[in-house]
């Protein structure tokens, strides 16, 4: 039996189930596994007036940390993004999970067409005075396939890059650090104390189980760490579930090198960076194995990466702006 230290209800609209449902799978998930006392159990949640109404009966059911899919407190913003929520609303929806829930946060997206970094400290200002203890801020990316990858190529709007994405980045960190949210992840802010756990075991590496349609999940067992996922459609995922008992559709030992180089893909993403020690008990091979030694004292002495005093591995905020491009380049 293993320890359960946290559930998270996400992807999709996790708020839209009923409540009945939800606390027949907490109920199972404590009878199956042995929760800790302190157990995180998140759901997230859209600020529409439909969900909003259900969060009390979500907290009866066992949910006692939210996350609500706030993304703009603008409401031109919100239009462009395709939310079906006012700011308005917004605003009310998380004054009711406030005084519902012991636990809030709430995600804003930032580096929008022509947004300017007055108007966004402006805009996380009012976010933080709503005294969550948890932001994610995700700065607007475009991902292809979709409707605003073709609307970008036509040139139909466009958005802050370089210098003026960097300066809505730094200028992020310093609002959220006036009111004492901390960037314990690179797009993830907290008090102490308030940090997603559910995320940082992944961000850890720890293991985690992934349980619905298109879930992904890592497990250490007795052939290795074991990577899964399970089919993304939710009508095939069920009848799999129902006919098999699951609904996996790909699992695979990972090898010493794939993981160290997964544990480094997450762990850099911390502000406490990724521990040595911890990466070969959790891989089987150094951080020094792991990683390319001329990258590493490059990034060294660019000052994108440090050594923190208890011996960690983490990345400076400049290079937080460019660990995309650095990883592939870090990693062997």
């Amino acid at each position: 039996r293993r320890r359960l230290a946290s559930i998270f209800f996400g992807g999709g609209t996790p708020s839209l189930m009923p409540t009945q449902a939800v606390a027949d799978i907490i109920a199972d998930a404590c009878r199956f596994f042995d929760p800790t006392p302190d157990i995180e159990i998140t759901l997230e949640a859209n600020p529409t007036s439909v969900e909003i109404a259900k969060l009390a009966e979500l907290r009866d059911a066992g949910v006692n940390r939210a996350s609500l899919g706030v993304q703009a407190l603008n409401n031109q913003a919100l239009g462009f993004l395709g939310r079906k929520h006012d700011a308005g609303q917004a605003i009310a929806a998380l004054e009711a999970a406030r005084s519902l829930f012991p636990r809030l946060s709430f995600d804003l997206i930032y580096a929008r067409p022509d947004q300017q970094e007055a108007e966004w400290r402006a805009e996380l200002r009012q976010a933080l005075a709503l005294a969550a203890d948890h932001l994610s801020l995700y700065q607007l990316t475009i991902e292809p396939g979709t409707r605003f990858a073709t609307e970008h190529a036509r040139g139909a709007f466009a958005l802050p890059e370089g210098d003026e994405a960097a300066a809505l980045y730094f200028a992020t960190g310093e609002e959220a650090g006036r009111f004492g949210l901390l960037p314990y992840e690179v797009s993830n802010y907290a008090r102490p104390g308030a940090e997603s756990r559910h995320n940082l075991a992944y961000w850890r590496y720890g293991d985690y189980l992934g349980i619905g349609a298109g879930a992904h999940q890592r497990l250490l067992l007795r052939e290795g760490l074991v990577a899964s996922r399970r089919h993304r459609g939710p009508e095939e995922w069920l009848a799999r579930v129902e006919a098999d008992g699951h609904a996996i559709t790909h699992a695979e030992t990972l090898s010493a090198t794939d993981r160290a180089r997964e544990a480094m893909l997450m762990g850099l993403r911390l502000s406490e960076g990724v521990d040595p020690a911890r990466i070969e008990a959790r891989t089987g091979i150094t951080l020094a194995e792991a990683v390319d030694p001329a990258i590493l004292a490059a990034c060294l002495d660019e000052d994108y990466l440090r050594w923190t005093g208890d011996g960690r591995l983490a990345a400076t905020w400049e290079g937080r702006l460019r660990l995309d491009a650095l990883l592939p380049a870090l990693l062997r």
